[in-house]
């Protein structure tokens, strides 16, 4: 069960507690990135969450003194991961903010994903595009989360490097992160049920 910002900041530990009670495991989507030393000291707060998260993320492009911060503040109490490049920026838009324009996407992810593995982390957050480079570079031990998940004849919305979860899953995705495909669904139930069937069936 993925927890993010907007449920963390409405409900807080209290609500997060809550949830994490029913008994899954939870992906606490809070994606730090500051200082290392504010990022670590974050971190410590989190783990004192009850239950803890199974999963919680940084961003990579904080750098490698904070993703080494945040693994040694999270020393193996939670897996934690590293958000590479969002799903919902093209080549152009991070050529826009700075980065390297001979650089795409992909090479940069999978640079992100390089040094958060040289840092310390379990695995990243990357789009579904970029599942099999990771893998290539970093292993296929290292966990790949991937948003970005769009099922068949639902709309894109602000995303703008999708893929159905049957492609993510033969690109080599270990989690789905599949948010209002489900929660804007007219019968979330359904929708979650139809996911599943898709792809159990291949």
């Amino acid at each position: 069960m993925k927890l993010g910002l907007e449920f963390f900041y409405a409900h807080g530990a209290k609500g997060y507690e809550k949830v994490a009670a029913e008994g899954l495991p939870i992906f606490l989507d809070l994606k730090l990135h500051d200082i290392p030393n504010t990022v670590a000291q974050g971190l410590t707060s989190l783990m004192r969450l009850s239950p803890r998260p199974a999963i919680t993320n940084i961003h990579a492009s904080g750098g490698l003194d904070m993703m080494k911060a945040a693994a040694d503040s999270v020393n193996g109490q939670c897996r934690l991961i590293a958000v590479t490049v969002l799903t919902s920026l093209s080549n152009d838009d991070v050529w826009a903010i700075g980065f390297d324009p001979k650089l795409e996407t992909q090479a940069l992810a999978t640079r992100m994903a390089s040094e958060a593995k040289a840092a310390g982390l379990d695995g990243v957050v990357c789009s579904p595009h970029d599942t099999r480079a990771i893998k290539q570079s970093a292993g296929e031990d290292f966990l790949t989360v991937v948003p970005g998940i769009r099922p068949p004849g639902t709309g894109a919305q602000d995303q703008k490097r999708i893929a159905t979860p049957r492609e993510a899953m033969k690109n080599g995705a270990d989690i789905l992160v599949i948010g209002r495909a489900i929660t804007a669904a007219a019968d979330p139930a359904r929708a979650c049920a139809d996911i599943k069937a898709d792809l159990d069936a291949h």
